[in-house]
């Protein structure tokens, strides 16, 4: 007799689920913001989460979702971004080592301030991929509710930044075109590899395997095997929400109080880290002989997912701030994991915030 209701209370609450991710994303949308498929659905599931309406997101439909979404990562990428980075070596070694430095220097500080736990405020302030970032950042002791707080809250600063440089730069917008032509022997593919990839990184035991092997394995078959990956624009909605929900169901009243607590210290970094990284566009735009937006663009802590979509609807030089974005997104893949552990330790064990230890009742790893 309990079934009945328990089904319809669980249906109530997909519904709401679906229809406030809706809501949130069709607003995001509407102000540009370039993550609003992802940040829509996380709003949503926040929101119910701390409401009490929390759904359970299955491990298989997120890890799938990741998959989707390392794969899309590799459809980005060609031939002509790496013989960009070639032609062109010391300036996207200087560009990305900057970029790096800054934001490692900014987590550092955070992390010393005791606001964040252990790795969270190193894996926050990385200027990777937003989405991978947060995804990583829990295979390595992070929180990732808090490492998500801080990346999309760069990833909005970032957009609405950009929108004043190339209106200030007079850059004309580019249309963004949402229609495709897809040949089903490239989305069966990309299927394929999205799920058989995250399962192979699950069952092997690779930090954050649901996203990274299979990007690795859609980097090969692009870049290697010359096999054409599509996705339908659906498909990566779909696999955006699923990300976002499975985030966001982890949110509860005390952390997201805690996330309001650290906003101001937080939102300070980022807007510090985009001042620098602005100086550094200058500086490249000189040196690469560049337009002024491409070269904020190419040095923004938006992220390479996120900036990929912004650079996409304005006329920049798209392979250079692509080369730029894959560039350090790559060097954070290899060197974030052991710069996190190492900057915590020089932090003297940083954030052992009595707060924190309060809603969780034992010292975070990291």
């Amino acid at each position: 007799m309990k079934a009945g209701p328990t089904a319809w209370l669980l249906a109530g609450r997909w519904g709401a689920l679906a229809l406030l991710s809706l809501v949130f994303g069709t607003l995001l949308a509407a102000l540009r913001l370039p993550a609003a498929p992802l940040l829509g659905p996380l709003g949503a599931a926040i929101v119910l989460a701390i409401r009490g309406g929390a759904v359970r997101i299955p491990r298989w439909t997120f890890l799938g979702a990741q998959g989707v979404v390392g794969v899309m990562i590799a459809s980005y990428l060609s031939a002509s971004i790496f013989h960009e980075m070639a032609a062109s070596w010391p300036v996207f070694v200087a560009g990305t080592f900057s970029t790096l430095s800054a934001a490692a220097l900014l987590g550092w500080l955070l992390t010393r301030s005791r606001l964040l736990p252990g790795t969270t405020a190193i894996w926050g302030s990385s200027p990777g991929a937003a989405t991978v970032m947060t995804l990583m950042a829990e295979s390595y002791g992070a929180d990732m509710r808090l490492v998500a707080f801080m990346q999309y809250l760069r990833v909005a600063c970032c957009a609405v930044i950009a929108a004043v440089v190339a209106r200030v730069a007079g850059t004309p917008s580019a249309p963004l075109v949402m229609a495709q032509t897809l040949s089903w022997q490239g989305v069966l593919l990309a299927l394929v590899i999205a799920l058989a990839g995250s399962a192979l990184g699950t069952r092997l035991r690779v930090p954050a395997g649901g996203l990274l092997v299979p990007m690795g394995i859609g980097m090969a078959a692009r870049l290697g095997a010359h096999l054409p990956i599509e996705q339908p624009h659906l498909l990566l909605v779909a696999a955006y929400a699923l990300v976002g929900w499975g985030i966001g169901m982890r949110f509860t009243p005390d952390v997201l109080a805690y996330a309001g607590r650290v906003f101001p210290r937080v939102l300070g970094s980022i807007l510090a880290l985009i001042t620098v990284c602005g100086g550094f566009a200058l500086v490249l735009a000189r040196l690469a002989h560049v337009d002024l937006l491409t070269a904020y663009l190419a040095t923004s802590p938006g992220g390479a997912d996120s900036v990929s979509i912004i650079a996409s609807t304005t006329k920049v030089d798209m392979p250079f701030v692509i080369a730029m974005q894959v560039a350090r997104f790559f060097c954070v893949l290899v060197t974030g994991p052991a710069l996190a552990r190492f900057l915590s330790r020089r932090s003297s064990g940083g954030g052992q915030d009595g707060m924190w230890q309060k809603i969780h009742g034992k010292q975070p790893k990291g």
